[in-house]
């Protein structure tokens, strides 16, 4: 269901994947710099709320996909809920994606790929590092990279605790800037990851 059928210009279509994808490649050609940082939100087991930035590496037919360390604290609060947000915002374009919704790992044939994409040097890091846990030293925890890389060699296979989280989103907001704090919000919303969507604009 649609609520407002003028959805025009860059807000046109009926996909919202397709049109993150779209917004995502024109911040691409004006970004100086990673154009798919997220601000990725979790809460803790007492509700308190987490946020970091991390670089968006897929928007698939039906999901948004990132990678990280398992046994990080966003890994584990992710496994612990189920649940995780983010927002992508584009100072260039004055545009944002604001989603919300339901996690799974993707642990499969599709991370092995995007690790073995990687630079050797952030293979190895992703085995040496014990992801939000205390650090003694960066002289630690260089030692542990160069004393991997005689372990793993040129080919470290992805490790069992790093791959990527996927989000099935049950809300995802387009929101662009308008003259006088006008802007323009459209709000895609579903019961659940199989059901219809439902567009309405929101005020702003």
């Amino acid at each position: 269901m649609d609520s407002d059928t003028n959805r025009g210009g860059i807000f046109a279509g009926s996909d919202p994947f397709a049109l993150a994808r779209d917004w995502l490649a024109e911040a691409e050609k004006q970004e100086p710099n990673d154009p798919n940082a997220i601000a990725l939100a979790t809460v803790d087991a007492d509700g308190m709320p987490n946020a970091r930035m991390v670089l968006l590496k897929d928007i698939e037919a039906d999901g948004f996909v990132f990678y990280t360390n398992y046994g990080s604290k966003k890994g584990r609060e992710i496994a612990a809920s189920g649940k995780a947000a983010f927002v992508m915002h584009w100072k260039s374009l004055r545009r944002q994606i604001r989603v919300r919704g339901i996690t799974e790992r993707e642990d499969g044939p599709q991370a092995d790929a995007y690790f073995a994409s990687r630079s050797l040097k952030s293979r190895l890091g992703a085995w040496a590092s014990k992801q939000s846990e205390p650090l003694s030293s960066r002289e630690a925890l260089i030692a542990e990279v160069a004393k991997l890389s005689l372990m793993h060699g040129v080919s470290p296979k992805r490790p069992e605790f790093w791959g990527g989280i996927r989000i099935r989103p049950l809300e995802i907001e387009f929101w662009a800037d308008g003259n006088f704090r006008l802007h323009d919000r459209f709000r895609w919303s579903r019961e659940s990851a199989a059901a219809t969507w439902r567009i309405e604009r929101l005020n702003p």
